[in-house]
């Protein structure tokens, strides 16, 4: 194996403010550590990525984690230079070429830094690191905050991650300086005799450390996301009616001189919005997750499917941003009851109401549903991928 990815994500992030650790915490609704994982795994030079983590925080990251082929996670240490060494030492066996040392905190790391990063490594130049040179002026102030002198910026640099290492080389220095208080695996380099090679990184490459900065990654996001891949998908499904009292529509209970035939409750809003998530990653149709012929499905509650066809786009990566239902049926009438609809949708998809709509239509008497023999609906479902 050439290339292993390891991210740092055991801190506390008390800087961040209350709550759960910042790596996991949401931006643009999906946890700040997915991004930076997706961010490596989508990387055709990286062929491992392995995630230190607070062992306090296995729930929250197997849930930031679901979906991705990674190595086991590593529990990391009291200090960042301590996780990192954890983690070093659990890929003894993989004894990788390199390895890229990265700060989940950091989620918008690009491919071309990744890639600069790697290509500069070789036997003869064993470190590099992502930087970025200082632009603004540098002021040195004494305990008051008054001005004592100008700092020549002139080859200062800001440092970033990743920071690439050949893997032998440090291991050895981290095991090396075991003690020591070092504010990032480049000064560990250093400290252990190791040349470190500076190359190009990237401004957009921030640390998130405080509660500002999640709005600035939000907006960053936002703009990141306009040129974004955008995928559209429909479903359809239509039950017949039976002898029944009520219907179950968008999961509402509305009362009506006849039921719905099938397999769950027969929601038939509920499964083609279910079928229009799972189309917009390819992910087959509502029979193939949920066979009609399992008897454990048998009358269960539709909201079941649509929550599952949600985790699975996130799971891709994905994040959804609209969906769009029509009931096609002469009769019950829907009018009374869409905005239960919609606050239910918005509530099983984890979505604000504005991106929930529901419609409904006539066959103006034509057909077996002008015939009120049975009710269609039509989805649709729209989901960006970063």
């Amino acid at each position: 194996m050439e290339t292993v990815a390891l991210i740092v994500a055991g801190g506390r992030g008390v800087r961040a403010g209350d709550g759960i650790p910042k790596q996991y915490r949401p931006l643009g609704g999906i946890p700040l550590l997915r991004h930076t994982i997706s961010r490596f795994a989508e990387h055709p030079a990286v062929d491992a990525i392995c995630v230190v983590i607070h062992p306090d925080d296995a729930a929250l990251y197997a849930e930031s984690a679901a979906g991705f082929d990674l190595l086991p996670p590593v529990h990391g240490g009291q200090q960042r230079q301590d996780s990192v060494r954890n983690g070093l030492e659990c890929l003894r066996q993989l004894n990788p070429g390199n390895v890229l040392i990265h700060d989940a905190a950091r989620p918008f790391v690009s491919a071309e830094t990744i890639s600069r990063v790697i290509e500069t490594l070789s036997d003869t130049q064993p470190a590099a690191l992502a930087a970025v040179p200082v632009s603004d002026t540098l002021k040195r102030a004494d305990g008051t905050a008054m001005v004592t002198g100008t700092v020549d910026r002139t080859g200062l640099w800001r440092a970033q991650t990743p920071q690439a290492f050949r893997y032998a080389a440090i291991l050895a220095a981290h095991q090396a300086v075991t003690g020591q208080n070092l504010t990032d695996d480049a000064a560990v380099a250093e400290a252990a005799g190791l040349p470190v090679q500076l190359v190009p990184g990237n401004p957009d490459n921030i640390k998130v450390t405080m509660p500002e900065d999640f709005s600035r990654g939000e907006r960053q996001l936002a703009a990141q996301n306009a040129g974004g891949e955008y995928r559209t998908a429909t479903g359809f499904d239509v039950h017949p009616f039976e002898t029944g009292d009520h219907v179950m529509l968008c999961g509402i209970k509305i009362p009506h001189d006849h039921g719905l035939a099938g397999h769950s409750d027969s929601d038939v809003g509920l499964h083609a919005l279910t079928d229009a998530l799972l189309g917009t990653i390819g992910a087959g149709d509502i029979g193939s997750h949920f066979p009609p012929s399992d008897p454990q499905w048998r009358g269960v509650d539709s909201a079941v499917f649509l929550a599952h066809a949600a985790k699975l786009v996130a799971d891709a990566g994905a994040k959804l941003r609209h969906v769009d239902l029509t009931l096609i049926c002469e009769a019950p009438k829907v009018g009374p009851h869409r905005e239960t609809m919609r606050n239910r949708l918005a509530e099983i998809l984890d979505l604000s109401i504005d991106r929930v709509s529901v419609k409904a239509t006539t066959t103006d008497g034509l057909g077996f549903l002008g015939r009120r023999e049975g009710i269609a609906a039509q989805a649709a479902a729209t989901v960006v991928f970063p």
